[in-house]
């Protein structure tokens, strides 16, 4: 078997349907209705990865390394990301300040019966 860590090159590009294809293979599965059932996600999800329009976040990373008994680091590379280490800036890290509001009175509403 080709080791998977070997597949990480200038060549491979980033292409998550690499890694369902693989998924499907390797946990024989029939179908992307069937790998969104195993992750527990809706088959949505599974396309709008699939196109592009969403990334694999790490809750989905650490369910399909669960369910595959890949590392993290082989699933990675499955789907061509070549990135050693993760970068958190500062501002990722602080929340935002919510802009300080005037306190205003709180109406108080009488109601006439």
């Amino acid at each position: 078997m080709i080791s998977l860590l070997n597949l990480v090159s200038d060549k491979v590009k980033y292409d998550p349907n690499h890694l369902f294809d693989i998924l499907i293979k390797r946990l024989r599965l029939k179908n992307d209705a069937a790998l969104a059932k195993m992750l527990d996600v809706a088959p949505p999800v599974i396309s709008k990865i699939r196109h592009l329009r969403l990334p694999i976040g790490a809750s989905l990373m650490i369910t399909m390394h669960e369910i595959s008994g890949l590392t993290i680091k082989e699933l990675r590379a499955l789907m061509g990301d070549k990135r050693e280490t993760f970068r958190i800036t500062d501002s990722q890290l602080k929340p935002s300040l919510a802009k300080s509001r005037p306190k205003t009175k709180e109406r108080t509403v009488s109601q006439q019966y």
